[in-house]
């Protein structure tokens, strides 16, 4: 049986819309593509946790999480991915990447509409998928 791939992914709306990172061309499962900021579980690690580990790690900021909006699970070719979206809020900070942490880091990242994602929910990305759902927008 494969791994299972436990991940969250923040929802961040701001005055100018949603927060939308770029993936670097160079990323192994979606190269460029513009999506929402997100992190693997580690292990023992609660999702809540997780979130907040991702608003320091990913974007320099320190997050409040809210709610889950909604999930989704994948089979990759090595591992089975579970994604849940969480909505967050910035407790503190402003975001900028990329961040010197581990894991993947975002090249850059701008306020959008969850319209926008819905070419990444073509290639595949579970966070986006979950957020148009939630939002009733149909990734065609």
């Amino acid at each position: 049986m494969k791994p299972l791939k436990h991940s969250v992914s923040l929802v961040i709306e701001g005055p100018g819309g949603l927060l939308l990172v770029r993936r670097p061309e160079g990323d192994e499962s979606l190269p460029g593509a513009w999506g929402l900021p997100a992190a693997t579980l580690r292990p023992g690690e609660g999702e809540e946790d997780a979130v907040r580990r991702a608003g320091r790690d990913k974007l320099g900021v320190e997050v409040r999480p809210l709610r889950a909006l909604g999930e989704a699970s994948a089979e990759r070719p090595a591992y089975r991915i579970l994604m849940r979206d969480w909505e967050v809020e910035i407790a503190a900070g402003e975001p900028v990447v990329p961040q010197l942490g581990e894991g993947t880091q975002y090249e850059c990242l701008r306020w959008g509409h969850a319209a926008e994602l819905v070419p990444a929910a073509r290639r595949g990305s579970l966070c986006a998928r979950v957020l148009l759902r939630e939002r009733g927008i149909a990734p065609g």
